[in-house]
């Protein structure tokens, strides 16, 4: 972060942040955000608190000592278990650090696009649990096809919202989020 991407929008030689002069006001509010709270020990010990005694980390590393024995040649495997985190995912670790920063900004709302529901799951979660409003966009087709994820999110308090643009799947919840945000990024993150 400390050279790239330069003003321009480069890495370097390589292109990769490009937005839309009507979203690089919200974008520039959430880096300097970002800028100002990791640095702060509040927000430190708040994420590395809710982390442990809320998400269940830091999750075990797991021998696969059948799968070593298996493959044989002296190679001893392990698995990292992100499984065990609550709500049974990798995605609850960046959507946990992505509210407490939303929260510190003033946030009272966050809107989140899922495809089998997973990142649905783990806003929502961090939303029932830091009291705020949460929207989860998410295609037609992806909702009959994974029912129970989408349960998940409304027991938690979110409301989960049909897209039913083009194929009606994850593009389609993407596009429906960013346009969601870009009108009411003010309020939310």
């Amino acid at each position: 972060f400390k050279h790239y991407p330069n003003k321009e929008g480069y890495f370097g030689k390589y292109g990769g942040s490009f937005v839309s002069p009507e979203l690089q006001k919200a974008m520039d509010e959430i880096t300097n955000a970002y800028f100002t709270i990791c640095k702060s020990r509040k927000f430190i010990d708040e994420l590395r608190r809710i982390r442990r005694e809320f998400q269940g980390r830091p999750t075990p590393i797991t021998h696969l000592e059948r799968l070593s024995n298996q493959i044989g040649t002296g190679v001893q495997l392990y698995a990292k278990r992100e499984d065990l985190n609550h709500t049974g995912a990798h995605k609850l670790n960046h959507c946990m650090g992505e509210g407490l920063l939303a929260k510190f900004m003033g946030k009272k709302k966050l809107i989140a696009e899922t495809g089998a529901g997973q990142h649905g799951v783990a806003t929502a979660t961090v939303c029932a649990l830091m009291n705020m409003e949460c929207i989860v966009y998410m295609g037609k087709l992806d909702i009959e096809r994974q029912h129970i994820n989408v349960e998940k999110m409304r027991m938690l308090g979110a409301e989960v919202r049909a897209v039913t643009a083009g194929s009606m799947t994850l593009t389609e919840a993407v596009d429906a989020a960013i346009d969601d945000w870009s009108r009411n990024s003010v309020s939310t993150g």
